[in-house]
């Protein structure tokens, strides 16, 4: 079990209003998963998603990630976690415009103390499997939107996490350049990642192995699904 998740609660003091934006959520995911992560605005998806990618704590409940409890872990700790078990991908890339595409891959080894050596080995295989071994010195202004993000799917990947947390991960991109991203990660689940992906549109969700919507703090809906092959290639 990768992520064990039990009584999830999150709750923000608004005046003398208490909103629950998580009302005691449960959730398991098993290694090498795809799940899709739904909601409408105010569902407590993106609380939810900051808690898995701990960039925010629960008010209440147990997070137990890769068979650590992360629940009361401080800050220094987490941010550990996120650099070694997490890679996130978010919409708008988050990349350094000055840097290189290598240098922007490099820079969470550098958090991690890895040597330079290392550094360099991790830095051109995660470009290599996203394809853009060719663009590595290439600064993102002079990449496309989608090979913007395929740097940023780079990025998360060069730690080797335990999970790829993608946020709209095709929010930005024409239909052509998502399509390419979704295809990629169709190839890093088969591969054997775990990803989430937390998006608006079904479209994006269809790729996933497994649909979870989440209505007023609390998921609605769990289900596993078949993706057909032809959807591989979309």
């Amino acid at each position: 079990m990768l992520i064990h998740m039990r009584g999830i609660a999150k709750r923000y003091q608004m005046g003398s209003h208490v909103v629950n934006a998580l009302d005691g959520v449960d959730l398991d995911v098993d290694r090498n998963e795809y799940v899709a992560l739904m909601g409408p605005s105010g569902s407590g998806k993106t609380t939810f998603m900051n808690i898995i990618g701990c960039l925010d704590s629960p008010s209440e409940g147990t997070y137990v990630l890769n068979g650590e409890d992360v629940t009361e872990m401080v800050d220094d700790k987490l941010a550990h976690i996120r650099n070694q078990e997490i890679g996130f991908v978010f919409q708008t890339f988050n990349l350094l415009p000055r840097a290189s595409a290598f240098q922007n891959v490099e820079l969470p080894l550098i958090y991690a103390g890895l040597d330079s050596a290392t550094r360099r080995q991790r830095a051109q295989e995660s470009l290599e499997a996203v394809g853009l071994a060719d663009r590595a010195h290439h600064k993102p202004n002079e990449l496309s939107g989608g090979q913007r993000q395929r740097v940023a799917i780079a990025r998360a990947l060069v730690n080797r996490p335990s999970i790829i947390l993608a946020d709209e991960p095709t929010g930005n991109l024409d239909s052509k350049s998502g399509a390419e991203i979704m295809k990629l990660f169709e190839e890093l689940h088969g591969h054997g990642h775990t990803l989430i992906v937390v998006t608006h549109d079904d479209a994006v969700a269809a790729h996933a192995r497994r649909e979870i919507r989440l209505r007023d703090g609390r998921i609605e809906i769990d289900r596993r699904r078949v993706v057909a092959s032809t959807a591989k290639g979309v």
